[in-house]
């Protein structure tokens, strides 16, 4: 009796409850809306001749929880500023909150004044998103976890480790070692060293020449005959990794593997990890990976579900802290 009070309590919640997609972000958002039980919110996005774009909701969201979530998929640029008309359309609707998920957080690299007379972006993108009206964002490993602070609203950081952990364990290699790219990672690689209980190595880079480009020279830690595993947040151009790889090898790594959060895979990524030695890269799909990017070599996980249990639980005023316990401890 008590389960089904629970379940209609639940149901007349998630009722409050409005979910949309932007432009890239529907098949994301449709896993977010299938774990939940909800249907999609009907939204219309256009562009006028002039280029300028336009959003209208097609249903009430008055006094509602709405969330937009929207993806990185390039133009990157188009993507924010799809974004940003979509919260202003809420807000003008009378949303009673405006929750945006970013899966990946766009800038995240531009973290920080590292040159002379540079901008800091991420912290313009939180001041953007303030600006247009959201009352709390979720995002998911952030590349610096200090963008949390650029925010005087809400940020939830979710995390792609848990879902990468179960994802080897179900593997059941033997004899791992964790591989860290650069000591900057060796901090994330000793958390996922304690879960596998197994040791770690450390690549260390060397600049050569004038171009200012880390060339990885030798390896700290033990590999030879050992399945390595490569664990970082993200893996854009896998310059970095490919380097990292090629010193697995020359040490005599019995098989390589790698883990992300966001498989940005740009450029000549593809290209290299195609013609790489690594056995399987694992990504999530917190950036959009299209079909012809899906090479054999590439497994991607969704992570949609997480996003939706952190729906759940806002929306019932519990906790997110439970997300960042894993379960299934080795």
């Amino acid at each position: 009796m008590y389960e089904k009070i629970n379940k209609i309590i639940e149901v007349v919640l998630l009722k409050n409850i409005k979910v949309f997609a932007c432009n890239t972000a529907e098949e994301f958002t449709k896993e977010i809306c299938d774990s939940l039980g909800i249907e999609m919110g009907k939204i219309n996005f256009m562009k006028f001749k002039n280029d300028n774009n336009f959003v209208q909701i097609l249903e009430t969201v008055r006094q509602k929880d709405v969330y937009i979530v929207q993806t990185q998929k390039p133009p990157i640029n188009e993507r924010i500023m799809e974004l940003l008309i979509t919260i202003d359309a809420a807000k003008r609707a009378s949303a009673k909150n405006i929750n945006v998920i970013l899966p990946y957080y766009p800038y995240s690299r531009s973290d920080k004044k590292d040159q002379p007379r540079v901008p800091i972006t991420a912290k313009l993108i939180a001041q953007l998103l303030e600006a247009a009206g959201a009352t709390r964002i979720i995002t998911c490993d952030l590349h610096n976890p200090a963008i949390q602070a650029y925010f005087n609203i809400n940020c939830d950081r979710l995390t792609g480790e848990y879902l990468l952990e179960d994802y080897f364990r179900e593997k059941k290699l033997d004899n791992m070692v964790i591989v860290a790219t650069d000591a900057g990672s060796s901090k994330k690689a000793y958390k996922y060293s304690r879960f596998f209980n197994c040791p770690i190595a450390l690549v260390d880079k060397r600049r050569e020449g004038n171009d200012d480009r880390a060339i990885a020279s030798t390896i700290i830690g033990d590999v030879k005959d050992k399945n390595a595993i490569i664990f970082d947040d993200e893996i854009d151009t896998a310059g970095s990794i490919i380097e990292t790889v090629k010193v697995l090898e020359k040490f005599g790594a019995k098989s390589i593997y790698a883990g992300c959060t966001h498989g940005i895979l740009s450029g000549p990524a593809i290209e290299r990890i195609k013609n790489s030695k690594i056995n399987e890269l694992v990504v999530t799909n917190t950036v959009p990976i299209p079909e012809e990017k899906r090479i054999d070599k590439i497994k991607v996980l969704s992570i949609a579900p997480l996003f939706a249990e952190a729906i759940k639980r806002i929306n019932e005023e519990r906790p997110l802290g439970e997300l960042f316990v894993n379960k299934n401890q080795v």
